[in-house]
């Protein structure tokens, strides 16, 4: 369920071209959807700006299958992380229209035929990786940020063990709202860029890394102990996290570049000045 949807219901029974018990019908899976095994938050949309997404491992295929068909149903793009690969077969098998993004592991049933995003206007966002080994993570947050609907810029490959090639990349933050840095390693591109920018940059620590990377921990609490202000850091490897919180931040944005002058500032008044003699002193 969406606002568009939900102000289209309203509207239909303000019109009387549907009836009490029409629109019951439509709102009875509202705002929860008992699936038994699940319980679907179709309100969420309305809520936060942005559908419930489904997070795959520990589900079994046949309840992905029956989550996305009722996600889609409610009248929002489903969107699926982490699937793994019986899971995406049994999806496809089951739901062709189905869109798969393998090096994002994610994937997505759209509403639009076109296999577009149904959100839109949510911004600019740039997703830096510091390797190749990060673009994974990376596609995640660039993906899950398109879907929530941000435009995307990547730029892969620009770590600190090569500074020079972040120059090129300038232009691109310039532009963005948000900025992602997604780095594993030491995770010092985030520092790096959080020091260029006025604008706010998520840090995504990822594993990969040798010996006392511990999985990402290293780059976490490198990222967590950034000397570069406005620098926030999500969870190892939690692409989806990055790009959910960067299109919210995105839409904060845009609503206040767009609302009307909101500074209370107002014309000096007029300071009427009299004469006083000397008696009145």
């Amino acid at each position: 369920m969406n606002q568009d949807i939900l102000r289209s219901i309203i509207e239909q029974i303000r019109l009387g071209t549907l009836d009490v018990d029409q629109a019951l019908g439509k709102l009875k899976n509202f705002p929860t959807d008992d699936l038994s095994f699940a319980k679907l938050d179709t309100h969420r949309q309305i809520r936060t700006g942005q559908p419930e997404a489904v997070f795959c491992p520990g589900k079994s295929p046949d309840q992905l299958v029956e989550i996305a068909r009722r996600i889609h149903f409610s009248g929002t793009d489903a969107i699926l992380t982490r699937i793994e690969k019986l899971q995406i077969e049994t999806l496809k098998n089951a739901i062709p229209e189905v869109v798969e993004y393998g090096q994002a592991r994610m994937a997505i049933l759209f509403q639009n035929s076109d296999k577009s995003p149904l959100l839109s206007d949510s911004g600019q966002i740039a997703v830096l990786t510091a390797g190749v080994a990060d673009m994974a993570v990376a596609e995640e947050a660039a993906l899950t940020s398109w879907a929530l609907g941000a435009a995307v810029e990547r730029i892969y490959d620009i770590g600190v063990a090569g500074i020079h090639r972040l120059k090129s990349a300038q232009p691109a933050l310039e532009k963005s709202d948000v900025i992602i840095v997604v780095a594993g390693m030491e995770g010092a591109l985030v520092s790096v860029v959080g020091g260029l920018v006025d604008k706010p940059v998520i840090g995504v620590p990822t594993s990969a890394g040798y010996g006392v990377a511990f999985g990402g921990v290293t780059a976490l609490l490198g990222m967590l102990n950034s000397c570069a202000s406005g620098v926030t850091v999500v969870n190892i490897d939690n692409g989806f996290g990055a790009g959910s919180a960067a299109v919210r931040m995105a839409r904060l944005s845009l609503k206040q570049a767009q609302a009307p002058d909101s500074t209370g500032s107002k014309e000096e008044p007029e300071i009427e000045l009299t004469s006083v003699n000397e008696d009145q002193v």
